[in-house]
């Protein structure tokens, strides 16, 4: 199926139907934020999920119940989706945690207003494009990825959900003097998992012991997600998502794109890339 019968087209960029209803933006456009709330904001496939199941365990020092008993997307819901309209959220006991992918110019009143707490992950592009060619290729509700170079002309010139990665990077690095705002590498994530729980513990004023870190840290590693069908959508019906043809799940690496780049696609990522963010000045964990 096309763009056309498969997204609507929501504040210039690509949104799915089957996720994102009318009613769904529109419930996100009236919400109403709470200072103490915590959002996490991620470009698709960047490591929501990861931190759909961080963040609850440090707001909750560690306690396991929640992350055993309650997908992801009903524990950490993304306010733009249509699960939100039935969720209650409104009612959550503070603070409560949600997840976007929308870029910062997308952001409501209320958001520019309140100012939540933010943690906003990034990832290299490159393996953020790598995992969403398998995604595309396994969600129902997504254009098909076609060949490697067909997605990667789309990729590049932001043609997908949620539009281009660099504006929306660009979008909230452009913030970065607000404090309010925490950023964080899938990379730093992977290279020192524990010492990055801490930190998100610290910018959410939460003081943990070194034996909750780590217990949280080791519940978050890859392969003990993967194991939880809280987590691993693998309670998602297989009209929606294949995982026989990719598990959402999928490896959880650093690197993963010289798997799949040729030379003339690295060397065509690599100028786009150039270009596009020849202005940032910020310091990534890829670079």
């Amino acid at each position: 199926m096309t763009e056309a019968e498969l997204y609507d087209v929501y504040q210039g960029v690509y949104v799915p139907k089957h996720l994102h209803p009318p009613e769904s933006l529109q419930y996100y456009e009236n919400f109403t934020f709470r200072p103490d709330d915590v959002l996490i904001v991620t470009y698709p496939k960047s490591g929501t999920t990861w931190l759909q199941e961080i963040v609850p365990l440090v707001l909750s020092a560690g306690d396991l119940s929640a992350v055993q008993t309650v997908p992801n997307w009903d524990r950490v819901p993304w306010l733009e989706e249509h699960r939100a309209l039935v969720l209650n959220l409104e009612q959550r006991p503070s603070p409560r945690a949600f997840a976007t992918h929308f870029h910062r110019g997308m952001m409501n009143q209320s958001y520019n207003k309140v100012k939540p707490k933010v943690i906003y992950v990034l990832r290299n592009p490159k393996d953020v494009f790598t995992s969403s060619f398998h995604y595309y290729g396994m969600a129902s509700y997504l254009v098909n990825p076609g060949t490697a170079d067909e997605f990667l002309e789309k990729f590049l010139n932001g043609k997908i959900m949620f539009g281009s990665w660099f504006d929306h990077v660009k979008s909230w690095l452009n913030v970065k003097d607000e404090d309010n705002i925490f950023y964080i590498a899938y990379e730093e994530m992977i290279q020192d998992l524990k010492g990055s729980v801490s930190r998100i513990a610290q910018f959410l004023g939460k003081s943990l012991s070194p034996e909750v870190v780590g217990k949280i840290a080791e519940n978050c590693e890859f392969k003990s997600m993967k194991q939880n069908q809280m987590s691993n959508f693998s309670l998602v019906p297989s009209e929606f998502m294949d995982q026989k043809k990719s598990e959402f799940l999928r490896k959880g690496v650093a690197g993963d794109w010289k798997n799949l780049f040729t030379e003339v696609q690295t060397e065509q990522f690599d100028a786009v890339y150039k270009d596009k963010m020849k202005d940032v000045t910020f310091k990534f964990a890829w670079d």
